[in-house]
């Protein structure tokens, strides 16, 4: 099989329905190793049932669409994919419960060339079932490594966003748990790379990985902590270019610029100086 560019385009995927009551957001923000600190008063919110607050990126987990690149007929090598970028708009904060419908589509099929990859990107509208209220759109960005020179018209990618040359603003570190990994892939990722020490030796690690979207969550809370005061309805929106994996129990650590509602920001394991997140970009409220 190969990519075909306007059959690609033209992918039904399948929308998703999900009911979720305050149980999810709080088992997501303790996958993401919030309430470690059991007397600590901005995170308690996040990880209690009474008057729950969500996490601004808990979008990323609710009603995704599933492995579609594996699951329905697009021509995919999908052994070869990795996740590239991940942008997150907030359109309206969610809800502690309530029932919500995704719809994806790819939006833009970009061919590289041969040999070197191609890029899909996907985007994901996140609504309230009931009104209709739009919660968040999701765009993905995924590289596909076997699927360049399908013949694809030219495109040119998008650029990343440039980080300032200045030292940074301000700097948060947070610990992962040694266990992280098999906490968030009950959120919505069970991929026994993240899990099974033999599948991650087969895949080239020395043992399994943190979650891409659990690193950019882990990054999403130093930004709501260091510079939103913990009010998730300040965020708007978190863009990032994934650049090196995290193991479970590493120290990342956010380093931020602020100029006026635009944030910057990349994320570095601490143990091993490596950057993980690059290019990143945020926008909040005032």
């Amino acid at each position: 099989m190969a990519i075909v560019y306007d059959k690609l385009l033209a992918l039904k995927i399948p929308d998703v329905e999900r009911s979720y009551t305050e149980r999810d957001p709080i088992f997501y923000a303790l996958s993401l190793g919030l309430g470690q600190d059991p007397v600590n008063a901005d995170e308690l919110p996040f990880v209690y049932e009474e008057h729950t607050k969500v996490l601004p990126t808990f979008p990323v987990v609710a009603a995704q669409p599933g492995f579609w690149a594996r699951e329905l007929d697009t021509g995919i090598d999908w052994v070869k994919v990795v996740h590239g970028e991940h942008d997150l708009v907030l359109h309206s904060p969610m809800p502690a419960r309530g029932t919500v419908r995704s719809h994806t589509r790819v939006v833009e099929v970009i061919d590289k060339g041969p040999g070197k990859g191609a890029l899909v990107i996907s985007q994901r509208k996140l609504n309230d079932k009931a009104s209709g209220e739009l919660y968040a759109t999701i765009t993905q960005t995924t590289f596909c490594r076997g699927d360049g020179g399908f013949g694809g018209p030219p495109r040119a990618a998008p650029e990343p966003h440039a980080l300032p040359t200045r030292t940074p603003d301000a700097v948060c570190d947070l610990v992962t748990r040694p266990e992280m990994a098999l906490f968030y892939r009950l959120n919505a990722d069970m991929n026994p790379l993240h899990a099974d020490p033999a599948i991650a030796k087969a895949a080239g690690f020395p043992r399994p990985i943190l979650h891409g979207l659990a690193t950019f969550g882990v990054s999403g809370h130093a930004i709501l902590k260091t510079l939103c005061g913990y009010d998730p309805g300040r965020f708007r929106s978190m863009a990032v270019r994934f650049s090196a994996p995290v193991y479970p129990g590493e120290t990342i650590r956010t380093e931020i610029w602020r100029d006026g509602i635009v944030v910057s920001f990349r994320a570095r394991v601490i143990e091993r100086d490596i950057v993980v997140l690059n290019n990143g970009r945020a926008k909040i409220d005032e």
